[in-house]
């Protein structure tokens, strides 16, 4: 089975349109409608991003791991 996915809105009358050229006119399909959130496709600031993900990693210094890194390689 084969998916295929595109935006497309409801009507008032409920009816949902496929693209225009598709190889799915006058076929058989089997539909999953899955609601538009607006909240997930709003861009994401860098404050709030910073705000989000700072401390998810430990507290160390990237120049030691650096230094090592390269102390290692350089043997």
């Amino acid at each position: 089975m084969t998916t295929y996915r595109f935006k497309a809105r409801v009507s008032k009358k409920g009816i949902i349109r496929v693209p225009v050229g598709s190889h799915l006119l006058d076929k058989d399909v089997e539909v999953v409608l899955v609601k538009h959130d607006d909240a997930t496709s709003k861009e994401v600031s860098a404050a709030s991003f910073i705000d989000k993900w700072a401390g998810f990693l430990p507290d160390t210094d990237p120049e030691d791991a650096r230094y090592n890194y390269l102390a290692e390689k350089y043997k």
